[in-house]
């Protein structure tokens, strides 16, 4: 496997795993919470070291940062004020990463998937779904936390389906968490792809 794809998934093994502490667990059901276990967490920057990624001071502080912040939100929703974790996701999307550090995009993809799941927690969907457009507007490259951002669309249009008001609009936002659902899976499916190849000798 190349070193590109070495830093690569050393740094995915850094964001993904679970975060669900975030989530208002008063508004998901016991399936829902389950899922959320799933999606991506930050842990300590030293697990790069550890695992002898060459990663350099100023990305290892950029994504300390984004953890402290991730921190932060997961604290204010276990006291109960899951307006001050949305703003503390917010501060992720500020945190400055070397310039042309792929890592930088993909905690920004993270952040945004985590805000969209917040908002939509707090019956905010159309701010929610602002969010994942934003984040795909960049046209960011083909990664997990792309495949991810295009589950939480995903999510969010099965929601849309849940309150619309005639069976028509249901019906298109249902067809739309559909796409959103297999464009998510084609991107897992080219990674596992890709990565089978490089891994070949």
């Amino acid at each position: 496997m190349t070193a590109r794809w070495t830093r690569r998934l050393g740094v995915a093994a850094l964001l993904a795993a679970a975060v669900a502490g975030c989530v208002d667990s008063e508004r998901l059901s016991r399936r829902d919470r389950a899922d959320e276990r799933s999606v991506t967490r930050l842990a300590d920057p030293s697990e790069l070291a550890a695992a002898e990624v060459p990663v350099d001071e100023a990305l290892l502080v950029a994504l300390a940062q984004a953890k402290n912040f991730h921190h932060k939100a997961r604290v204010y929703m276990g006291d109960g004020n899951p307006q001050a974790a949305i703003e503390a996701v917010r501060q992720v999307l500020s945190v400055t990463f070397p310039a042309g550090a792929p890592e930088g995009v993909e905690v920004g993809l993270d952040a945004r998937a985590l805000l969209a799941k917040l908002l939509a927690g707090e019956g905010r969907l159309d701010e929610a779904m602002a969010e994942v457009s934003a984040g795909l507007a960049s046209d960011p490259p083909e990664s997990f936390f792309l495949a991810n951002l295009y589950t939480v669309l995903g999510e969010l249009h099965q929601a849309r389906a849940e309150v619309a008001a005639d069976p028509a609009g249901a019906a298109a936002e249902r067809r739309a968490a559909i796409g959103a659902l297999d464009r998510s899976i084609a991107i897992n499916l080219e990674i596992q792809r890709r990565l089978g190849t490089e891994a070949t000798p």
